[in-house]
């Protein structure tokens, strides 16, 4: 990183790498460096002499004299650092600092003619770690010809004067402190709130209570080296590198190339000691979930929707055979058995929600159906089986986040909201809903509509507002886990992602294709950092978020692939519900040979290319 030039002017000759005489060249008394080695020796004696009399035969001292000049003008000739250059020594120096290997340091410093840092920099770094505040602040004004911000002595000033109060009051010398609050502190007359904030300390009864109102480590080492970072930051690199800094260009290496690696679905670590910095990050496709682990047949006709429970341990499937499955998923193995069928759902099944709790699952059938079914999960018992009337279309559904009320809705007009028993609490007249979604403040209702739009409903004061407008018909939309970002399938248009804050249509994936058929897309991974959708190709399709281009396509199916979950706390587990009858589960690679393994990718396009 090239140096921001702060005190370029007459301190660049110390700040930077000297070069020639100053960058290791011999000296004229006794032959040394600068750094005190001797630069050559013949047999133990040393080649030239201060006063540059021969030291042996004539031709002994020809050929020394020969060899010291020519030893000389090479290092003459040696190439002055880059600001670069300069740069990675004092990073480096930084590091090998916080090490303890200060003899190696100082090696470095003078074999390279650089200077980690400026000589009143160093100062004031001792005198705070020692905590001679006097001579600290004096070191302050040596300092401020080397900054761009005259306010920033004041800052740090402030920030000097708060410690040295702080460990007055630890130390019992009330008075002292009280005089550093009125006579140094308050003529600053900067951040009067802090100040009394400060002044409140006075009635602490003692150390610990002072430690933890001021949210302050205590006098020592740890308070000051924490103090000495936030004083750094008013500070030039060139004058003195920011804390850790080496540290921090690695972190944020690693970070990079992560955010670049298409198929990076586990937990970020940010400690260096997790990866290797010697090989660059990357993941293989084989540990991402796009190879078939399981094919579910036991239901008899179309899937047309599935959805993992919150906790992730258990998968939900609808059918047109009028059939909800509930599916354990193993922890270990992560392969999935039924554990009960939901049975009577007349029209089908083409929607489910679990509770917030997963205690409860609803189930919604298609646009002539007018019930709904809320399922006790853990019993198999229904609860409740709703219909305000039989014109009605009741064909989605969300919970509120309390978990004791959810919103419904259908394309004839109605929208209402009921309690667990199916009694209205509230309704919406004239709305044609094609999909919902409760914001997690539990107030706001998403409602994607017949004009091409999803609005907010507020069932509190009754208003409603327009968020989305596209051009073609919304037939469903899921929103993430933070209430930021909608994924919208359209119709004839392919998988839409909304920001829903700055209302903006971010990004358009391509590769899908969508119809006028409805087909539930999901976000997934660690972060969400992934969507994937279902397809009229019988294709699945999975995005990372920030591209357009899908970066694996998931062969298996032979219909319409109508709906994809991705489970929530297994970020290597998915599943796709299908026209033909199956439901498949996607994990990474089973662990096989290695050409076994390349064999799998028939299910697998590589989209890298």
């Amino acid at each position: 990183m090239q140096a921001n030039g702060a005190g370029q002017g007459q301190e660049s000759s110390e700040l930077s790498c000297l070069n020639n005489a100053q960058n290791g060249e011999s000296s004229s008394a006794g032959g040394t460096h600068s750094n005190g080695l001797l630069s050559s020796t013949d047999n133990g004696n040393s080649v030239g002499t201060s006063n540059g009399s021969a030291t042996g035969p004539g031709s002994g001292t020809s050929a020394a004299s020969t060899a010291s000049s020519s030893e000389v003008g090479s290092l003459k000739k040696k190439k002055r650092l880059s600001q670069a250059e300069e740069d990675v020594i004092r990073l480096i120096g930084q590091h090998l600092h916080g090490l303890g290997l200060n003899q190696t340091v100082d090696l470095l410093m003078q074999e390279s003619g650089c200077r980690l840092e400026h000589s009143s920099a160093t100062k004031f770094r001792n005198h705070v770690m020692e905590g001679d505040w006097d001579k600290a602040e004096n070191d302050l004004n040596e300092l401020r010809a080397l900054m761009h911000s005259p306010n920033a002595i004041v800052r740090m000033k402030f920030l000097l004067l708060q410690q040295k109060y702080l460990e007055y009051l630890e130390d019992g010398k009330v008075l002292e402190a009280l005089q550093v609050l009125r006579g140094e502190l308050t003529p600053l007359k900067y951040n009067t709130d802090r100040i009394h904030v400060l002044s409140g300390y006075l009635m602490c009864s003692h150390a610990e209570d002072l430690r933890a109102k001021a949210e302050w480590e205590g006098k020592g080492t740890a308070s000051r080296c924490r103090l000495l970072d936030k004083l750094q930051t008013y500070l030039p690199p060139s004058v003195m590198l920011p804390p850790r800094r080496l540290q921090t260009l690695l972190r944020q290496a690693v970070e990079l190339q992560r955010d670049r690696c298409l198929y990076h679905n586990t937990k970020l670590d940010s400690n260096l000691d997790s990866v290797s910095l010697l090989l660059d990050h990357v993941c293989s496709r084989k540990q991402f979930p796009c190879y078939t682990q399981q094919i579910l047949t036991e239901h008899c006709n179309e899937v047309w929707f599935c959805k993992f429970s919150n906790d992730g341990t258990k998968l939900a499937t609808g059918s047109k055979d009028t059939t909800v499955i509930i599916w354990q998923v193993d922890p270990e193995s992560h392969q999935l058995k039924l554990l009960r069928t939901l049975e009577g759902h007349a029209y089908g099944v083409s929607y489910l929600a679990w509770s917030p709790d997963d205690t409860y699952l609803i189930a919604c059938g298609p646009d002539d159906c007018s019930e709904l079914w809320l399922w006790n999960v853990q019993t198999g018992e229904l609860r409740t089986k709703m219909s305000q009337s039989h014109e009605d279309s009741l064909t989605s559904v969300a919970w509120n986040p309390d978990g004791k009320r959810f919103v419904t809705g259908g394309q004839r007009g109605q929208f209402y909201q009921c309690d667990l028993d199916g009694n209205l609490l509230d309704s919406w007249e004239g709305v044609r809903v094609q999909c919902l979604w409760c914001l997690s403040d539990g107030r706001a209702v998403l409602a994607s509509d017949t004009h091409q739009r999803i609005r907010g409903y507020n069932f509190e004061d009754l208003t409603d507002r327009n968020i989305v407008q596209e051009d073609h018909p919304i037939m469903s939309f899921t929103v993430s886990k933070n209430g930021r970002l909608a994924l919208l399938n359209v119709a004839t248009q392919g998988v839409h992602l909304w920001d829903l804050q700055d209302r903006v249509l971010v990004r358009k994936y391509q590769g899908v294709t969508q119809g006028f058929y409805t087909i539930h897309s999901c976000f997934g991974g660690h972060n969400e950092d992934f969507i994937a959708s279902g397809s009229e190709d019988h294709k699945v399709y999975i995005w990372h978020r920030r591209g357009e281009l899908p970066i694996a396509e998931l062969t298996g199916h032979t219909r319409t692939v109508n709906c994809v979950s991705w489970n929530p706390t297994i970020p290597g587990l998915m599943a796709s519900a299908s026209d033909d009858g199956t439901v498949r589960v996607w994990g990474p690679a089973p662990f096989l040979e290695s050409q076994e393994a390349d064999g799998l990718n028939e299910n697998c396009s590589n989209m890298d290319s």
